[in-house]
């Protein structure tokens, strides 16, 4: 009648296969060589993991061996990492695989050699053989399925990055087929920018709310770029609904103006752009283009926003309240469209008041505001924004 081995013949069994080790790791090693040529993979790591993995792989194959009923062990790490690099340098599933059962076959051959040497019947080694061969399935389940999850991200990767430069290809004025983007460029456009933390998810949200198809693009440094597309043209209601949205703090959102077409396409791309500096100083809802074109052109240049404060807000301080009231009276008159009695009615003073105080500022500036209101409210809604952003625009440089 056949015994299964005893914890005393699996140790000796164990501690005879020890002795051997640098023998079986050099006879490992000279088979895997020999199935691929791992020489000619680029990545050092990857030939260092092959010593590293080797190593775990025969340890786990050891204590199978050695404790046969007991509780499974995890697979080894290495034997992880490895798949993964594997995956990595394009080094075949089949070779991966064919190279830990050439371990398993060597360990094998060993084990039977040294239990016939220690006078073990071999079919009392049945246990022994059927749970080294249950370790190494494992293995073989373990390293495929990590070898798919990497290759599986990978692809994901490649694929991400094929959009980034097929769009980038196409804001340079370049073409790219229609299948990079699986986005149709001959139908309406709104561009929209966005970065900070939570920007990707607050885009999600907003084209939830659309019925338009999304194209976005992360830029892994934040930064999102996006499009909202659909054969027919942009309400005014949506438009509204855009920039309503409430925005997550550290998140800024900014549009363009619908485009159609591939140039409407490249056109309110860069307008978001431009809107994007407005946004980001501190604007809680998502910014149009057309609400801060000219603000946006404006603080994008270092010149320009140091003259305006210089030559239109500097004047106003030399008042004795600072000029504080001269920029309420500016800002109520410009909100209402250059009115006086509607912006003294804005302000609860009386119309004489109003008109006093802008005579006043045509004196300070040295011209009447029908001449430089434009220029004038420009730089009243840089100062603004300059209190919502951490350092005066006119000091960022």
């Amino acid at each position: 009648m056949s015994r299964v081995c005893s914890y005393q013949d699996t140790s000796d069994l164990s501690l005879r296969l020890g002795a051997r080790r640098p023998e079986l790791d050099q006879a490992v090693l000279a088979r895997i060589h020999a199935m691929a040529d791992s020489t000619a993979t680029p990545d050092p790591a990857y030939l260092q993991g092959l010593r590293v993995a080797l190593a775990a792989a025969l340890d786990y194959g050891l204590a199978a061996i050695e404790s046969p009923k007991r509780q499974v062990e995890p697979i080894p790490v290495e034997l992880l990492s490895q798949a993964r690099l594997a995956a990595r340098n394009g080094v075949s599933l089949d070779v991966v695989l064919r190279r830990y059962a050439a371990g398993h076959v060597l360990l094998a051959d060993a084990l039977l050699e040294e239990a016939a040497a220690a006078g073990v019947a071999t079919a009392d080694l049945k246990d022994v053989l059927h749970t080294l061969a249950a370790c190494f399935d494992r293995v073989f389940a373990a390293v495929g399925e990590e070898y798919g999850r990497e290759e599986r991200s990978r692809s994901a990767d490649t694929s991400k990055q094929r959009r980034i430069q097929s769009v980038e290809r196409l804001l340079a004025g370049e073409s790219v087929g229609p299948e990079d983007l699986v986005y149709n460029l001959d139908g309406w456009h709104l561009g929209v920018v966005a970065s900070g933390f939570g920007a990707d998810g607050s885009l999600d949200e907003i084209a939830a709310t659309f019925d338009r198809h999304l194209l976005a693009i992360d830029r892994g440094d934040g930064g999102v770029w996006a499009w909202f597309g659909g054969r027919r043209h942009f309400e005014q209601a949506e438009l509204d609904l855009f920039v309503s949205f409430n925005l997550p703090e550290q998140t800024a959102i900014a549009c363009g103006e619908p485009g159609q077409g591939l140039s409407g396409w490249r056109l309110t791309h860069h307008q978001a752009t431009m809107a994007l500096g407005v946004a980001q100083c501190g604007a809680e809802k998502p910014v149009r283009y057309d609400d801060v074109a000219l603000l946006a052109t404006v603080i994008q240049d270092d010149v320009l926003t140091a003259f305006l404060r210089q030559r239109y807000l500097v004047p106003l301080e030399s008042d004795r309240d600072g000029g504080v009231a001269a920029r309420q009276t500016l800002h109520a008159y410009f909100a209402v469209g250059g009115n006086v009695s509607s912006a003294a009615a804005a302000l609860g003073v009386n119309r004489n008041t109003v008109a006093s105080r802008l005579r006043t500022i045509e004196s300070r500036l040295g011209r009447p505001l029908d001449s430089c209101g434009t220029d004038l409210e420009a730089a009243l809604r840089m100062e603004q924004l300059s209190g919502l952003a951490d350092e005066p625009l006119w000091a960022i440089s």
